[in-house]
């Protein structure tokens, strides 16, 4: 027996062996491999198909993200102009009320030092009065302490009395 020239009988059986292999393989293996890629590959084609589907998904997602972001950055703009403005009106609210106030403080003010000051010149001239009475009176006591004295003042105040009179 040689075993690079098999034999003819060899050979018959080989033949057999294989059509009969070929055979059950064809009848049973072949459909179940067959069936089992094309469902691989249906698998494969449908998973292919999800994917672009999600990545058609992700790119709506990601433009529909950009608008929100750029929506959210328009109103935080927005926002942040409308607080800046209500805070400027504010401070020039509060300015204004406490110019208002200093204003009102400063008239009181002002009213209150002019009625001091007069109150201390009617004091002053109530003084002043006071004194030139004191020293008048001082005066008249020095220079009337005679009786002569006495009698010349008291003629000449009659004569003054009297032009008084007259000039009315």
């Amino acid at each position: 027996m040689n075993l690079v020239t098999p034999d003819a009988g060899l050979l018959f059986w080989m033949v057999v062996i294989f059509g009969l292999v070929f055979f059950l393989l064809a009848k049973f293996g072949f459909p179940i491999i067959t069936d089992m890629v094309d469902k691989r590959s249906a698998r494969i084609a449908q998973s292919l198909k999800d994917a672009d589907e999600i990545e058609a998904r992700m790119a709506a997602w990601k433009v529909e993200q950009a608008q929100l972001l750029e929506k959210a950055r328009r109103e935080q703009a927005a926002i942040l102009r409308e607080a800046t403005e209500t805070k400027s009106k504010i401070v020039a609210d509060a300015q204004a009320q406490a110019r208002a106030e200093a204003d009102k403080i400063l008239s009181e003010a002002k009213v209150q030092i002019a009625a001091e000051k007069e109150s201390a010149l009617r004091d002053v001239r109530r003084e002043v009065a006071l004194l030139g009475v004191q020293v008048a009176e001082k005066v008249l006591r020095h220079e009337l302490s005679d009786e002569g004295n006495q009698r010349a003042f008291i003629d000449g105040l009659v004569d003054e009395a009297s032009k008084a009179q007259m000039h009315s």
